[in-house]
């Protein structure tokens, strides 16, 4: 999946930016992580809130030496290809999940030798 066809996969739901990471791609909206694609699958951010919905999709797990990392980005279920009503609530559940883990996270302290603006 490329940057157009994640643009226009997400297209319905609003604008979002695609960026290159971790072997894969982000995508963002509104300033947060909302998705990963990684070896060609689409992962979406989920929390306690909206796990229900990815019930039964694949998460996204990685090997990190001899340990297997489980992280809180879901399979996007293959209906969501076909169906952009579907799409939009669990792009729009996703970014809510992204909200609320940045809301929880502690502010960026700026870099040593990097001056803040007054």
């Amino acid at each position: 999946m490329d940057e157009a066809d994640l643009q226009d996969l997400f297209a319905p739901f609003g604008p979002v930016t695609v960026n290159r990471m971790f072997g894969g791609k982000g995508v963002w909206a509104d300033g947060v992580m909302i998705a990963l694609v990684a070896y060609g699958e689409l992962y979406m951010k989920t929390d306690a809130a909206n796990a229900p919905m990815f019930e039964g999709e694949a998460p996204f797990s990685f090997r990190r030496g001899e340990k297997t990392i489980t992280t809180n980005l879901v399979k996007l279920p293959a209906a969501c290809f076909d169906d952009a009503d579907m799409l939009v609530r669990y792009a729009a559940s996703s970014l809510e999940a992204a909200r609320r883990s940045a809301a929880k996270k502690p502010p960026r302290r700026a870099r040593r030798g990097v001056r803040k603006e007054r």
